[in-house]
């Protein structure tokens, strides 16, 4: 990622060799699974698909994932970014369906020939396209255009058609495979598979819809992780002896350990992440002596003690 990028973004999305070891390999979910488990299951683990190509700069969808599953608890396994290929997004997404509790889609659905995501992850799962008429309803009632003509066939007409043509199982109620996480929104997040959800690439709208989708996740979710920063003036090199004794040592207990060189800075960042803050707090005192550091709120805390 470019610089721009937060470092909580990096730091969460690009883990070091310390926090690796400690990390759990992604757990497969049983190809036996059936369709109401993966609709129900604790979502312990997630995945994102971006589909497209990212904004070079500045957040990201896939930064922004990293850091709303870590809020929830959820663990971010795996991210990955593939063309608008047909093939590549349904072999992406049968794999991530299979293998994560919870997955979620960035692009693709908008109303030109090219955006092939809601067509090709239906063929993905073998299922329609079937228009759905909650989100026409909501397109038209929501429009910011009042002279636009919704009864007569035209270009325009179809390519908004086509954003409300959504993957459907016609033996399930489209309640369980449709949501508007944002009232004032007429965009839906298509559900398939159980725990499939797809959303826009538009960073503004993926934004609120993912946000949005908590309360309807709430009730299925581990119990949040906690985070705790150290900042130190030691190169990562001496520190990594330390480290890695630590990390085996707290490993029992939950706790990750993780070491973020900062790059062009005189200090850089430990980092603590386990569910129990109060277990965390009792580490604080032990890492900044044996790292010479502080703890901090945020990475550039202690920067100008450097100036």
């Amino acid at each position: 990622m470019l610089p721009r990028v937060s470092q909580l973004a990096r730091h969460l999305a690009a883990p070091s060799r310390l926090f690796a070891q400690t990390t759990r390999r992604p757990c497969p979910i049983s190809k036996m699974t059936t369709l109401q488990e993966r609709c129900t299951r604790t979502i312990r683990t997630g995945a994102c698909l971006i589909i497209g190509n990212e904004v070079l700069g500045g957040q990201t969808n896939s930064a922004y994932v990293a850091k709303w599953c870590f809020c929830l608890g959820i663990e971010l396994q795996r991210t990955e970014v593939i063309p608008d290929v047909e093939d590549d997004i349904k072999e992406a997404v049968r794999r991530m369906s299979s293998l994560y509790d919870f997955v979620v889609t960035s692009g693709g659905i908008g109303p030109t020939h090219d955006d092939i995501t809601y067509e090709s992850i239906a063929k993905a799962f073998e299922l329609k396209l079937m228009r759905h008429e909650e989100t026409f309803a909501r397109m038209k009632e929501l429009s910011r255009n009042p002279e636009f003509d919704w009864e007569t066939d035209s270009p325009s007409l179809r390519a908004k058609l086509r954003m409300a043509t959504l993957p459907t199982d016609e033996s399930r109620s489209m309640s369980d495979q449709c949501v508007f996480p944002v009232k004032d929104l007429w965009v839906p997040v298509s559900i398939v598979n159980g725990n499939v959800h797809i959303l826009p690439g538009v960073p503004a709208l993926f934004v609120k819809l993912l946000d949005g989708l908590e309360p309807h996740l709430r009730s299925r979710l581990d119990k949040p992780f906690a985070r705790v920063m150290i900042s130190t003036p030691q190169p990562e090199s001496v520190s990594a002896g330390y480290l890695t004794t630590l990390a085996a040592k707290v490993k029992s207990l939950g706790v990750k350990v993780g070491s973020y060189p900062r790059w062009g800075k005189e200090r850089n960042t430990i980092t603590l992440v386990g569910s129990d803050l109060k277990v965390l707090e009792n580490l604080v005192p032990e890492v900044e002596e044996n790292v010479q550091g502080r703890r901090v709120e945020t990475v550039d805390e202690l920067d100008h003690l450097d100036d």
